[in-house]
């Protein structure tokens, strides 16, 4: 097994256990963050595949502005979890079968639609002038052109995710009643009177008064 195909395995079982828990994480906002894993693993296995163009879109697009998208609606939205896995076990039998149909499918076509294909090239040749043959890589003259011709625009976009992600936590950051947090400004203000405060306490009842010592001591004879 060369390295080539140590990867394709890792990214393999990445993705599909980052598959296998978008499904069945009780919390929507760790389902969505297994979904962004699954994404970037399979811009991996496109990578591996030399096609640099459609993981670099899978990166930009999905990892970049539709999941930003699904964070802010599922923070949002404040879903009950108790409410959705009501009717889970009734429409299990359908949603199994289902799921049991897609993946024969999917198995029929990679086990019989790519059978004779050639392996792609990893390295396209280009001639210049002289007639001589000059390596051309694809994944180069896209990195060129993103961080040469389209920085400014790729800059912009990072810039316009990456506030639309601190705005969607910040919209939805909720302050909890359980929590004992203090204001750094009430901690800064604070003076020693705050701190200890003398309480006059009354008495609740009487004190018994002491017994004569002549008393006393005719007990004590007696």
């Amino acid at each position: 097994m060369d390295a080539k195909t140590g990867f394709f395995y890792l990214f393999s079982v990445v993705l599909l256990y980052a598959a296998f828990r978008v499904i069945t994480a009780r919390n929507p906002v760790h389902a969505v963050l297994h979904l962004i894993l699954a994404f970037s693993q399979a811009a991996a296995i496109w990578l591996l595949l030399k096609a640099e163009f459609l993981a670099i879109a899978l990166v930009l697009v999905y990892l970049g502005a539709v999941m930003v998208l699904f964070l802010f609606v599922v923070m949002m939205l404040d879903i009950h979890i108790d409410h959705v896995r009501r009717g889970f076990w009734r429409h299990f039998p359908l949603a199994a079968f289902i799921g049991a149909l897609i993946a024969l499918e999917m198995g029929a076509v990679l086990m019989t639609g790519f059978r004779g294909m050639d392996e792609p090239k990893a390295v396209a040749v280009m001639v210049d002038a002289a007639g001589q043959a000059i390596p051309y890589s694809n994944t180069r003259a896209l990195g060129k052109l993103l961080y040469t011709e389209y920085l400014y625009p790729v800059e912009i976009a990072a810039v316009i995710l990456l506030v639309a992600m601190i705005a969607a936590i910040a919209l939805t950051l909720r302050q909890r009643k359980d929590n004992k947090t203090i204001s750094p400004s009430e901690q800064i203000r604070v003076r020693a009177s705050d701190r200890v405060a003398m309480v006059q306490v009354p008495a609740t009842r009487k004190a018994e008064e002491p017994a004569p010592v002549a008393a006393a001591v005719e007990e004590k004879k007696a």
